[in-house]
């Protein structure tokens, strides 16, 4: 027998599908599933729990709820606009916001799902942040190429946040933030340290700052998180390009997994129709070396933003470790010497909605000024050799990653854990940091291949990353012909 809350999972799920048949992405029905579900929130907090509203009166749910047809369509869309205008988390979850569901029939559908599915504010936050994370979720996989790309595995995170252990008195920013997951785990992990209501206060609060590019990330964020208990008035998440300057702004932890994709680029349509591309590179002074790299720029960005002994855990793809020319080597450079960068991690291919991506995870600490090399030695522990992991048949579990966190903790050798000198790092050639010594069984054994569907996926995979590869060396060539 289903409870009320699984029936209410359902009917979203459902319904989700209906649209989508109907021309209606996941991705526009999850954006109004949050204004709708804020504002009837909103009316819940004060009928049922006496609470003020920062909702002008002519915007509230019950005008909504009462309407039919067009007049619906209408107070809906007129809604939408007036909030947009607020401050605070209204004016950051309703910025740019516009009716995606403009057959009436359809909006009303949405609004009677929610009012009958109530009361919301009696579901505990957690289970709240859990169907609104997993409908999150289910748009990363259905748009692969779209949210996929700021959808980070939870294992990987809560790994990063158990092995960075931000503590409740320190500040943690994201500057990629997506859809919230690092700030989330980060806030689980904090809040269980202390019963000082101050302290949880101000880890509600204040602790938690987010930055992201796309308007339409900022908002899910900023619902992800209020459904989770954290920001009410105030938003802890804001819309922004991170890289575009130094904000003044430091902090304890930084948590993050910039956005995939190597070079910066955007079109400029000419007053004649003709379309150019042009390529950022960001010129700071914080930043000492100047890239088109958009990973090597947020690693810049990262160690300008944390404070004096900070710590961070960033997930960044392989090119980072490996990439020469000046910038690549002098950012690794400084990386080693400036930082104490003490522990890598080799993830496995097949973990993310893009596909063909081999990533890392770096953790490092900021150290003050020295003429001394900060990293003493790097630890790098391969789970990439011999694992395979697919999103739909061996999806990456926490459990997997637990050896890694023992790992990190202990500090002693294993097959995959390995420790790595200062002296060696320096001496490899163009400061290669893309460290392996794991033989891959699969090229020695036969019997070692991973199952065919695994195989199948893994091929995929990777001709789909060299078509996404060769369309970048096409777009690039044609910028250069642009220009010239």
């Amino acid at each position: 027998m289903w409870s009320a809350y699984e029936q209410l999972v359902s009917k979203v799920w459902n319904y989700a599908h209906v649209l989508r048949d109907q021309g209606v992405s996941y991705g526009d029905y999850i954006e109004q599933i949050t204004y709708l579900l804020f504002l009837k929130m909103d009316e819940e907090r004060v009928e049922l729990l006496g609470e003020e509203t920062c909702i002008p009166s002519q915007w509230r749910w019950s005008k909504l709820a009462e309407k039919d047809g067009d007049d619906l369509e209408l107070q809906y869309r007129h809604t939408l606009e007036g909030l947009a205008r607020e401050s605070g988390l209204i004016g950051t979850i309703f910025r740019k916001s516009q009716n995606k569901l403009s057959d009436p029939a359809k909006l009303k559908r949405v609004v009677s799902l929610i009012d009958k599915g109530g009361p919301w504010v009696g579901l505990k936050v957690d289970v709240k942040g859990e169907i609104y994370e997993g409908l999150l979720e289910r748009n990363a996989s259905e748009v692969r190429s779209g949210a996929g790309q700021y959808f980070t595995p939870r294992p990987v995170i809560d790994a990063i946040v158990k092995c960075v252990d931000p503590r409740i008195d320190e500040t943690v920013c994201d500057p990629a933030c997506g859809t919230g997951g690092f700030l989330l785990s980060a806030f689980e992990h904090m809040k269980t340290q202390s019963q000082d209501r101050e302290k949880l206060r101000q880890l509600k609060h204040n602790a938690l700052h987010g930055v992201d590019i796309v308007d339409e990330v900022v908002r899910l964020c900023a619902m992800n998180l209020y459904l989770h208990g954290i920001g009410n008035g105030g938003s802890p998440v804001h819309q922004g390009d991170a890289l575009s300057g130094d904000g003044g702004k430091r902090f304890d932890v930084v948590l993050t997994n910039p956005p995939f994709g190597k070079k910066s680029s955007y079109k400029v349509v000419g007053e004649d129709g003709s379309v150019s591309t042009e390529h950022e590179s960001y010129e700071r002074e914080d930043f000492k070396f100047s890239t088109s790299n958009k990973q090597l720029n947020f690693l810049q960005h990262i160690m300008t933003i944390l404070d004096t002994h900070g710590r961070t855990g960033v997930v960044l793809p392989d090119n980072v470790l490996f990439e020469a020319g000046r910038a690549g080597e002098g950012i690794r450079k400084r990386l080693l010497e400036g930082f104490n960068f003490h522990t890598l991690l080799r993830l496995p291919t097949g973990i993310w909605y893009s596909p063909g991506v081999k990533a890392n995870v770096l953790f490092f600490d900021k150290r003050p000024a020295s003429r001394e090399a900060q990293t003493r030695e790097l630890w790098v522990y391969d789970y990439r050799t011999n694992v395979h992991k697919t999103l739909k048949t061996k999806r990456l579990t926490h459990a997997d990653l637990d050896d890694f966190v023992r790992c990190y903790r202990e500090r002693q050798e294993t097959e995959r854990f390995r420790r790595f000198s200062y002296d060696e790092l320096i001496q490899r050639d163009k400061l290669n940091l893309d460290i392996f010594w794991l033989k891959d069984d699969s090229l020695e054994d036969i019997d070692s291949l991973p199952e065919p569907d695994v195989l199948a996926t893994e091929i995929v995979e990777n001709l789909e990353a060299a078509l996404e590869q060769f369309r970048s060396v096409s777009a690039e060539l044609a910028g250069e012909d642009e220009r010239t």
